[in-house]
Parts: structure tokens; C-alpha cells; sequence
């Protein structure tokens, strides 16, 4: 979960240049919409590092069902919650369309520069390269 914080960061910067825009470009529903986008992508993102993170802290064997089972729901909400957006035909749409891919970008430049930049040992200081708990037992 180290890479939290700065994602959290960055998405904040993202979710306000996205309102911005998204009020210049249009007026308070295009500003809505911008800043729902980026806080759909916000929970999303947080909704499985936690599930990743407990998975992993059960057993790393865990890791890939749960972080596929989450990443297929949120997917399914994602896209339900954008059909009934479409469907009231708000003014806010496209803008919050687009602050979704900008909300994404955001968050993923935010996990590569903190997983290039990190320190050693940030992400599972317990684990050694292998997989394996320190001390060669799982």
C-alpha cells in the first residue's frame, strides 16, 4: 500500500485540473462530471489495493484470484454506473468520460514513478525476490 499516498496525491492534482477544464469547458455540470470521473477511478484504484494487499497478506496465492475477482467487478460497476449515467442524459457526461482516462493516466504514471523510484524494500519487506518469507518458509 506504499504506493498510495502519492497516488492519492496526484490524483487530487488530476481531479482538480479536470474540474477546471471541465467548468471552462463547459459550466458546473462539466465540472461535476470531471470530478466524479477522476473520484470513480480514485475508488476504484483503492477498492483493489486493498483487496490485493489483504489477499497477499492472507497468502500470496490468493493475490491473483482476488485481484482478478475485484478488477472484473469493478469493471462491471464501472460500466453500469456509466450506463445509467448515459441514460439521464446529464451534461456532465462527456466530461466525466473523459476524466476517467485522465483520473487512469494519473494514477498509473503516479504507481510507475513510485514503483522506479521507491525505496529497497518498500513493497514487502518480509519477502525475499523468490516469493518465499524471509527465512525460506511461506
Amino acid at each position: 500500500m506504499g504506493h498510495v499516498p502519492l497516488a492519492l496525491a496526484v490524483s487530487a492534482g488530476v481531479l482538480m485540473l479536470s474540474a477546471l477544464v471541465g467548468w471552462l469547458g463547459g459550466d458546473a455540470a462539466g465540472a461535476a462530471g470531471a470530478a466524479a470521473g477522476v473520484a470513480l477511478v480514485v475508488v476504484s484504484y483503492l477498492v483493489s489495493s486493498v483487496v490485493v494487499a489483504w489477499a497477499d497478506s492472507v497468502s500470496p496465492r490468493l493475490v491473483l484470484p482476488f485481484g482478478l475477482a475485484s478488477y472484473i467487478t469493478k469493471i462491471v460497476v464501472l460500466g453500469l454506473v456509466m450506463l445509467a449515467v448515459v441514460r439521464t442524459g446529464w451534461d456532465g457526461t462527456a466530461a466525466m468520460g473523459l476524466a476517467i482516462i485522465a483520473g487512469v493516466v494519473g494514477w498509473t504514471a503516479a504507481n510507475i514513478w513510485w514503483a522506479v523510484h521507491r525505496p529497497p524494500g518498500a513493497t514487502n519487506p518480509t519477502r525475499t525476490g523468490s516469493g518465499q518469507a524471509a527465512g525460506g518458509q511461506e
